[in-house]
């Protein structure tokens, strides 16, 4: 056995992209077939324990600390710099390193791993904090709210899990704006997971659809746009193309917004007639998903009078594969639906609701094979 396993550590070390998720794939499909029943009874039933671990070490600092000593650490070292009781944080410390997380390989040494530099990364730390902050009460509530509707699908975006798991009658975007600290969990995650060698702007010809654009006219405009991540990687991409470069979004988004030199920062809700006529791109990342359907067919309605013959609404999303999807985007389209009772698509799906309001689906630039994610190029 050992042999064996010496084996797929060294295939673990040369592979990437989708041989790296097919491998993992197949390990835990191979581990699931190990399990007992108390097994599985145990893996599910502690999901939420371990999310909680994590979130504490994070709250103290133990994943950054132990990664920074580049060396062991006992309970009572970390317990000097994290402020935490030393017999609390062995019990802590003992847990985090069972589920893997750090490594205990002598008594009361502790150590970083692969799990730990993870888990160090900021952008790891926004992303589970959100998760645990925000999504994971909708979660609990989820089996509760399908038994009290029958089991349907949910298309009403101000009754759906969102309100019953925070006892609010807002919307979840305009709850943001009275929870301030759930909303930096969420723009820092959004931020951080934004990485320019992972956009569309890798894949899409914007030097050629914009060749001789008219600096009189708007060149680009973020509908929903956050605090303007995407403004700044295009300025940052595109400097000499000429033309506006705007950034829309609610007034809590826009009072954050990033002071991006060249981009203009503008309040705009995106269910009201878009006011930036003729502009060459208008582009969406993300924003689709979170809408049932009768709202996307208002927003593409939206934007469909805001365009010219030769605009083109550019719209960033991932599309569900008809089969073989990854757990991410399948996990994503729970989470929409549970928040904003709004849902991946499939690329059929996607023709679909574009036909319905007159748009037609050109083509399809994939820059993220694993997580299918994609922009489609949509014109009248």
């Amino acid at each position: 056995m050992d042999t064996a396993l010496d084996q797929i550590k060294q295939l673990a070390a040369t592979v990437g992209g989708i041989e790296r998720q097919r491998l993992r794939a197949s390990l835990y499909q191979l581990a699931y077939s190990l399990e007992t029943p108390d097994d599985t009874l145990h893996r599910y039933g502690a999901m939420h324990l371990q999310t909680a671990a994590v979130k504490v070490g994070f709250d103290i600092g133990i994943f950054k600390r132990l990664v920074q000593c580049r060396g062991s650490s006992t309970s009572g070292e970390l317990a000097q710099v994290t402020g935490a009781e030393a017999s609390l944080l062995s019990r802590l410390l003992r847990y985090l390193a069972t589920i893997g997380t750090i490594e205990n390989d002598s008594v009361d040494q502790y150590a970083a791993n692969h799990l730990t530099e993870n888990l160090a990364q900021e952008v790891t730390e926004a992303g589970v904090s959100h998760y645990f902050s925000t999504v994971a009460p909708q979660y609990q509530t989820l089996p509760t709210f399908l038994k009290k509707t029958g089991y349907r699908n949910p298309t009403d975006e101000m009754h759906t899990v969102f309100q019953d798991a925070w006892n609010t009658s807002l919307h979840g975007f305009a709850w943001f704006s009275h929870h301030p600290e759930n909303l930096d969990y969420f723009n820092k995650f959004m931020a951080f997971r934004r990485q320019p060698d992972v956009s569309w702007l890798t894949v899409y010809p914007v030097s050629q659809e914009a060749e001789g654009w008219d600096p009189n006219r708007p060149v680009y405009v973020n509908i929903g746009g956050g605090i303007g991540h995407q403004c700044a990687q295009f300025k940052e991409k595109y400097p000499n193309i000429p033309g506006r470069v705007i950034l829309q979004d609610l007034p809590h988004s826009i009072a954050k917004a990033l002071p991006t030199p060249g981009v203009e920062n503008m309040v705009h809700d995106f269910f009201q007639p878009q006011p930036i006529k003729g502009a060459k791109f208008y582009f969406m990342r993300g924003v689709f998903h979170n809408h049932p359907p009768h709202k996307v067919r208002e927003l593409l309605a939206n934007t469909k009078e805001a365009m010219a013959p030769d605009s083109v609404l550019l719209i960033d999303e991932m599309i569900l594969p008809e089969t073989g999807s990854h757990v991410d985007p399948a996990a994503m389209d729970l989470t929409m639906m549970t928040a904003f009772a709004g849902m991946e698509r499939t690329q059929a799906q996607w023709q679909s609701a574009l036909s319905e309001v007159g748009l037609k689906l050109v083509e399809t630039y994939v820059y993220n094979s694993l997580s299918h994610e994609s922009v489609m190029d949509v014109r009248l």
